[in-house]
């Protein structure tokens, strides 16, 4: 359930200065103008280490060869159970840093974004690691300040955010004009790997009932069932029903089935911090917000697209450079008021205002792509033609971006099957037949 999968609009920050947002769920580091995304897994190779899309690509294929727990668990003590030449899970998250560094074309400078879930020991043994690196941290933020900083309006914040083991809350107030962290409080098994285990359990009984096919006996098809999570999520947000082809089979996906998935976490969230006050505001992960029926248990909710927290850097940044002193984690930042905190919903007839969370849950549409996000890199769109894989590419008409191909195989955008002439917008997803899965996106600025 990777949060790669709604329309980018890009601003970036300094082209000098990288920034590197550490949440294990997908690492993401802003570069100039492209931006790389590396969720928190790592795979043994011989003696050698690959991270990750493609070490979560094998997660299920080879799970004694994974570790996801490393960027959770950072610390010094021995690795348990082993992996590699890894002495600890230090080593991995230096190896991790080392690879994604190289991808971004090696920065020499670089601002962090921490979680709040983030121990002041592991801060510092982080900031040690990275020193034996070939980059330089000149700025180090809560991220849950930086994004909360963007709505601004004064009153209370609640930030869920998803990890790979846990979710988090971070509590945070907005006064005079500052937003400050005031309190964390982490929801064990509530995490992105328990959310997408629930998610395949129920798709997968519905395999067995509707096909009597279970995906989940052989490792490559249960693997198939995983990486095909975004697709269904992103295709229920706006129909109630969904038809999944996998293996030869055709399974029928309701949304209003896949609703129990976000129990847990939302009883961890009301165990945490009770029932938001009319006035709280809650800033939902796109992980969060996508599960089926979880927005709309929010009277006032935002969800948080895949650029704010670059945004947020970007206008913050002179605030943030600490090149000449001791790097302090800064957790109190001006109020930016970029976007308008959500109004609160009319539930004077008893019940939230749907229309309005379907709005907020609704990709960006009839916007002209710029570039095709594969993998973790962004690729410019050239009119005469770009591969989406060996027989599909992009091309453009006069009345927009369309698809080609050779292959007999009908390739699939939002999770229907593609019908030639139709046009493609910023945030449509394109999945083909041989497996690969790009975005299409607008890069600005």
């Amino acid at each position: 359930m990777p949060t790669s999968v709604f329309c980018v609009t890009w601003r970036s920050i300094d082209m000098t200065i990288a920034l590197l947002d550490i949440n294990d769920s997908n690492l993401q580091l802003w570069h100039g103008e492209q931006v790389l995304q590396s969720p928190g897994y790592a795979l043994l190779e011989g003696q050698q280490y690959r991270f990750g899309l493609e070490a979560r690509s094998a997660a299920r294929l080879r799970p004694r060869d994974i570790n996801s727990r490393y960027w959770w668990q950072l610390s010094t003590e021995a690795l348990q159970p082993a992996l590699g030449p890894a002495r600890h899970t230090a080593d991995l998250v230096h190896a991790h840093l080392l690879d994604i560094h190289e991808q971004a074309g090696q920065p020499e400078e670089l601002i962090l974004a921490a979680p709040s879930s983030m121990q002041r020991e592991q801060l510092a043994l982080l900031l040690g690691i990275i020193e034996q690196c070939p980059f330089n941290v000149v700025g180090l933020v809560n991220r849950s300040v930086a994004l909360a900083s963007l709505y601004g309006e004064s009153g209370r914040f609640y930030h869920l955010e998803i990890q790979l083991h846990q979710a988090v809350i971070s509590e945070l107030t907005s006064h005079n004009g500052m937003v400050e962290l005031q309190g964390v409080f982490p929801l064990p098994d509530c995490g992105l790997l328990q959310l997408q285990e629930r998610l395949v359990e129920i798709i997968g009984s519905a395999f067995i009932r509707q096909t009597r096919f279970d995906p989940r006996r052989k490792a490559d098809t249960e693997q198939q069932l995983y990486d095909h999570l975004p697709e269904v999520l992103l295709a229920l947000e706006n129909s109630g029903e969904y038809d999944l082809d996998m293996a030869g089979y055709r399974v029928r996906i309701n949304r209003n089935d896949l609703r129990v998935t976000a129990e847990s976490l939302l009883d961890g969230v009301t165990g945490a911090i009770g029932t938001p006050a009319p006035d709280d505001c809650v800033l939902l992960d796109s992980a969060a917000a996508m599960l089926p029926g979880f927005f709309g248990q929010f009277q006032r909710a935002q969800r948080i697209s895949n650029t704010a927290l670059s945004e947020a850097v970007e206008q913050h940044q002179t605030r943030l450079l600490q090149r000449e002193q001791a790097l302090n984690f800064i957790t109190s930042l001006p109020s930016l008021d970029s976007h308008a905190a959500p109004p609160r919903r009319d539930t004077a007839n008893g019940s939230p205002a749907p229309d309005k969370a379907v709005a907020d849950l609704s990709p960006a549409r009839q916007v002209s792509p710029t570039h095709l996000l594969k993998g973790g890199r962004a690729t410019p769109l050239v009119a005469n033609g770009t591969r989406v894989d060996a027989h599909c590419e992009l091309y453009r008409l006069a009345d927009g971006w369309q698809l080609r191909g050779d292959s007999q195989e009908p390739v699939h955008v939002n999770g229907v099957v593609y019908s030639p002439g139709q046009a493609l917008y910023c945030g449509d997803s394109i999945a083909t037949a041989a497996g690969t899965r790009v975005l299409l996106i607008e890069v600005t600025g």
